[in-house]
């Protein structure tokens, strides 16, 4: 198995749920897997959730990261909406306590900021510093694991952050 802190960055999504595994090495994030989980939108909502939280599970098994992190539900002006996103949050977040993956939560704006310097950049921003951090000059993956990969850098720029000032 390589070396390196292996992470797994999740956007969670009733409809499609996107995933970014990154293992970072000696202080370079390098791209280990993207891409998205689909559910099937005219199945009912638990089952739905069970494709995310087994899709999830089989991610976790190929993968063994060693942390998760997770982009926070935002408040928007449909509250339903908002219990939707939830309920496939706490199927991603289910996937990861079963198996004992300890999980950071993140703002939108914060991982924004993080990675771009401002919690208002648009996502496309986002999306070439995500690339450039990676390494990858011509990025093919979906917006949703754009974003997924983007938690996951930035937890672990979070992470190294904590680091610095504990210590």
């Amino acid at each position: 198995m390589a070396e390196g802190l292996i992470v797994l960055g999740l956007d969670p999504g009733t409809r499609v749920t996107g995933y970014g595994v990154v293992r970072e090495l000696s202080g370079k994030a390098e791209l280990v897997a993207t891409g998205t989980i689909r559910t099937p939108v005219k199945k009912d909502m638990a089952t739905r959730m069970g494709v995310i939280f087994s899709q999830l599970q089989e991610l976790i098994r190929a993968h063994a990261p060693a942390e998760a992190a997770i982009e926070n539900v935002f408040v928007s002006k449909n509250p339903s909406s908002a219990l939707k996103l939830g309920q496939a949050r706490g199927a991603c977040m289910a996937a990861c306590a079963v198996n004992n993956i300890p999980m950071g939560e993140y703002e939108p704006s914060k991982v924004k900021k993080n990675l771009v310097g401002v919690g208002n950049a648009p996502k496309s921003q986002v999306a070439y510093m995500v690339a450039h951090c990676l390494g990858i000059k011509k990025p093919d993956w979906p917006e949703d694991a754009s974003d997924a990969l983007a938690i996951a850098i930035c937890h672990l720029n979070e992470r190294r952050m904590r680091k610095l000032t504990c210590s």
